[in-house]
């Protein structure tokens, strides 16, 4: 009976609820997220939008599952008629976002005012942006001595990656994603060897790659001529454009596979530097060991700052998210409950 209550809850339900509080309660809207990795981002992006009159309760879609994805957090709740003004879904836009409704499920998620999505891949090109790199690597090695142009670096990167996503949005569009999987594209954008002393090489051999992968997709299918720049540019009008391709590639292979290592090594080298700084001013041993343990207890994985980074409210791509959840509670507070069936 339980279970079945809770697969029975919907907006319509959290509605009703709200009306039962005093009348100077905040107004309660559930937004369901796709796994747990998920409800940090969105519990601070969220909290932008609280105020006395509205507060936000993040969850997992299922009560009784640790399966994760959009598609099963949005089937459920649409197959029941679950979303609406009071119970939203946030979730990664992924590709749906640039499919431009080539599927119902792209539909939905472009469509639906109830469906807020990030607008990049995922929550992970957020966490590679590419102004915030500097700030990460400081924070996390308390040492700002300039070691890369982080925004050119991932500007360079994106512009050699940029061809290779106009290919496989293609290739989606025209159901022929089994001839270039999002896995393949991963294998050829990814840059697990980089060397922070020569990021270069490792552009370099991506472009090789991405250069061999075009000539094989062109080769393969010759038909593509005619439309491949049509899909280009509405990538383009979609607000893609070459120097930002990383926003739009698989979140977790840039966050794993290239700005991690990347970041990595580059912090290795600037932490080395402090320490050899503080052995040489210390005056005596003891000094030296207390400054060492306080300085070694003091930096951060680069990886736990990059995920608690905030710097992504500025990219270009979030201030439509933040349109989207002005919208939705515009018009919770302009009328009552609408049909949650209509997108």
């Amino acid at each position: 009976m339980a279970k079945r209550l809770l697969h029975n809850i919907s907006s319509a339900y959290i509605e009703a609820a709200n009306r039962l509080r005093p009348k100077r309660a905040p107004r309660r809207i559930v937004a369901y997220v796709e796994s747990f990795d998920d409800v940090a981002f969105w519990r601070q992006v969220l909290d932008e939008f609280e105020s006395p009159a509205v507060t936000f309760e993040v969850c997992l879609p299922s009560h009784d599952s640790l399966g994760k994805g959009k598609r099963q957090a949005l089937l459920n709740l649409l197959s029941a008629r679950q979303l609406g003004q009071t119970m939203i879904a946030c979730v990664d836009a992924d590709y749906d976002y640039l499919l431009s409704d080539a599927t119902e499920l792209s539909r939905l998620v472009r469509h639906s005012p109830y469906v807020i999505h990030t607008y990049v891949y995922a929550i992970e090109n957020y966490q590679c942006y590419a102004p915030s790199l500097r700030r990460a690597v400081v924070t996390a090695t308390l040492n700002d001595r300039p070691t890369l142009d982080y925004e050119e670096f991932m500007r360079q990167y994106s512009v050699i990656v940029w061809p290779l996503l106009v290919w496989s949005i293609w290739c989606y569009r025209n159901d022929a994603y089994h001839d270039f999987k999002l896995t393949d594209l991963a294998a050829i954008v990814s840059a697990k060897g980089i060397s922070a002393g020569k990021p270069e090489e490792a552009l370099a051999a991506m472009r090789r790659r991405v250069n061999q992968k075009v000539a094989w997709l062109q080769h393969r299918f010759p038909e593509a001529k005619r439309s491949w720049g049509s899909v280009r540019q509405s990538l383009l009008d979609l607000g893609v454009t070459p120097e930002t391709t990383y926003l739009y590639i698989h979140g977790h292979t840039l966050f794993d596979n290239v700005v991690v290592p990347l970041l990595e090594g580059i912090c290795t080298t600037l932490r080395k530097e402090r320490e050899r700084e503080i052995t040489r001013l210390a005056m005596h041993d003891k000094q030296r060991q207390c400054e060492l343990s306080s300085y070694q207890h003091s930096v951060m994985p680069i990886e736990t700052v990059l995920k608690k980074a905030t710097a992504f409210r500025d990219a270009p791509p979030f201030a439509r998210v933040r349109q989207d959840i002005s919208r939705l509670l515009l018009s919770a507070a302009a009328a009552g409950e609408p049909d949650a069936t209509k997108p």
